[in-house]
């Protein structure tokens, strides 16, 4: 059963589009994701989805409830970590966290909650001394003390170290087992491919695909990577001619390739013509990050998949 159904959604700032026409549906009890460049329309759609912003067209459900209209009924049902967000200084850990219990009619214990995400050893001290990681943690925290249904996560692990987002991950895993959905907003490939058992990818205001992780990454085009140093130089000609080779790439002695395994079985076939021998032969599965490349069309080199969104995105 779907809790939450967007469709057709559209929403633009002073004449720009920035969600054009987006539909999706979020099944209960999974972890769905959400990817896409910088300025792509990711934080725009949830906010819609969060009831924080009004749709100028489309429609958006939350448990068959309009974000907008049945704004307090669904933050009853709805957890939300925004990508920003601010308490006031003063205020301390312990009673941001007492403080949000008292708004709902069945909250979680704050307690484990707060020694589950690191944050027992801070319980006393106020917001604006915590550092980055510590006030996105008590954020996350935050958006689960409610006991919500479904739980919306913008930027999740931005600021934690390796540890705390590995952490954080085997948590959101926990919430979900619990039966909880989570609407999972990330530039972390690797969170996204570790958690989201769906994942739709935004470019341009649109959605680009949606399907698993594994399917996502089986529509690369190059699906398999093959990385050598050849003993001898081998003819660029022949290399380009490889079936199903979609790149090739030369770098310190060694070629990557990536193809389909039309590739590699072509490939060791003219190594052996030429008496070549393969030095550190690796052949690997391509990843969500070379997945997300190709379905946006996105350059590395422009690109940094660790930032936030453009503040274009988040201010009307």
């Amino acid at each position: 059963m779907s809790v939450i159904e967007v469709t057709d959604l559209r929403k633009s700032y002073g004449g720009r589009t920035v969600v054009d026409g987006v539909s999706f549906a979020v099944d209960e009890g999974e972890i769905f994701g959400i990817l896409g460049p910088n300025g792509a329309g990711k934080t725009t759609t949830v906010e819609c989805v969060e009831g924080l912003r009004v749709p100028d067209a489309g429609r958006v459900r939350v448990t068959g409830l309009d974000p907008v209209a049945d704004h307090d009924r669904v933050t009853h049902v709805l957890g939300a970590q925004l990508q920003e967000g601010r308490l006031q200084e003063k205020l301390t850990v312990r009673e941001a966290l007492q403080l949000y219990a008292a708004f709902y009619p069945n909250p979680a214990d704050w307690r484990p909650l707060a020694e589950r995400l690191g944050l027992t050893d801070r319980l006393g001290a106020r917001f604006g001394k915590l550092s980055g990681g510590q006030k996105q943690r008590l954020f996350i925290a935050l958006a689960l003390i409610g006991n919500p249904r479904i739980v919306v996560l913008d930027e999740l692990t931005t600021g934690l170290d390796p540890r705390a987002r590995r952490d954080t991950w085997q948590l959101i895993e926990e919430v979900r087992d619990s039966g909880v959905t989570v609407l999972l907003v990330t530039h972390f490939m690797e969170e996204a491919q570790r958690l989201c058992d769906r994942i739709a990818v935004i470019d341009k205001g649109r959605i680009a695909a949606l399907d698993t992780p594994a399917g996502l990454i089986r529509r690369s085009a190059g699906a398999t990577v093959i990385t050598f140093t050849p003993s001898a130089p081998l003819d660029e000609q022949e290399l380009s001619a490889l079936p199903a080779l979609a790149s090739v790439a030369y770098k310190d002695g060694r070629v990557t390739l990536a193809g389909s395994d039309d590739t590699v079985n072509a490939v060791i076939t003219l190594l052996a013509r030429h008496r070549i021998t393969a030095h550190q032969l690796r052949v690997s599965d391509a990843t969500l990050d070379d997945a997300f490349l190709d379905l946006t069309e996105t350059d590395l080199a422009k690109t940094d998949l660790t930032k936030t969104d453009d503040l274009t995105e988040t201010t009307p």
